[in-house]
């Protein structure tokens, strides 16, 4: 039987739409083997009672992608998918089960599949690559899908930042968030995005933390996009005056990011009675970058 251990990403960052990523210490894990005849999948953790368990299951039809692609047909499958990434918050819980799929896929078959390959992959499957590039490779992507290729630069962040992901008792389904999403933008506003994300790179690279306040903003989705997040705003304004270095919207929401340095007790401390005066429900989980990405084991 194969482990595959996929972690959560944050997509976006900010002006960083649709091209940038990063995998942070939150994860699910898919046990995989050939077993018997049929598909047999069983579901553990957060939201098991919404996940299909027929061959509608977005890990098998991810596998499926592999072994139509090399012609396997495999006699039976067994499929254990245990969660901890929250389902349709932002953080990425569908690239994990796409690329956890493919990747769990390519080791049945022997590894026939490069990594660049299975890359690609994930990447067309999720139709933009700032989850799943992640995923793989850990860390901070730049990734960008063209004509079929992946082309992405990993960047080395500091190991002191922290992400403070506000998850909301509420989801919202990446659908949802793309509809809500102009179809053209003023000159002005992509000038301001691209700035902004060139002020990031180097911020982040740089560790001139003081400039994330205003290299996370962006025109292109978090304005439109709060419109369906109820207390993003005051969220934000509450981080930034208990010392959040910036903040931004985590992929195409709900979940919200505040970065921060080492210090952030008192942070979650302050943070958390702020929230208790809210009419929506907002837990708090203090996450690491994750380096390694996708890791897959024998067991």
């Amino acid at each position: 039987m194969y482990r595959v251990i996929v972690p959560a990403t944050s997509a976006n960052l900010g002006p960083g739409f649709d091209c940038m990523g990063v995998a942070l210490n939150l994860y699910n894990m898919i046990d995989v083997e050939e077993s018997g005849d049929g598909l047999q999948i069983e579901i553990n953790g957060l939201g098991k009672e919404k996940i299909p368990i027929n061959e509608n299951n977005l890990i098998y039809k991810s596998m499926k992608l592999v072994f139509d692609r090399v012609g396997y047909a495999p006699k039976g499958l067994r499929i254990i998918q245990t969660n901890e990434i929250p389902l349709t918050r932002g953080l990425g819980s569908s690239a994990a089960c796409i690329v956890g799929g493919i990747f769990a896929a390519n080791q049945i078959i022997g590894q026939k599949l490069t990594l660049e390959e299975l890359e690609i992959m994930a990447a067309i499957a999720d139709g933009h690559p700032d989850n799943t590039t992640p995923v793989i490779r850990g860390g901070l992507v730049t990734t960008v899908l063209e004509d079929d290729e992946v082309y992405h630069v990993d960047i080395e962040i500091p190991d002191n930042l922290k992400f403070a992901a506000f998850i909301p008792d509420f989801t919202l389904s990446t659908a949802k968030a793309r509809r809500i999403l102009p179809g053209r933008i003023s000159h002005k506003d992509a000038v301001f995005n691209a700035g902004r994300a060139a002020l990031l790179v180097a911020s982040l690279v740089s560790g001139k933390f003081e400039n994330l306040a205003h290299a996370l903003e962006d025109r292109l989705h978090q304005p439109y996009r709060k419109k369906l997040i109820p207390d993003m705003d005051r969220i934000f304004e509450a981080s930034m005056k208990n010392g959040a270095k910036g903040c931004y919207l985590s992929g195409a929401g709900p979940t919200l990011i505040s970065i921060l340095d080492n210090h952030y007790e008192k942070f979650l401390d302050q943070m958390n009675l702020y929230l208790e005066t809210l009419s929506t429900g907002w837990e708090i989980k203090i996450l690491e970058l994750n380096k390694k990405g996708v890791e897959i084991f024998v067991i």
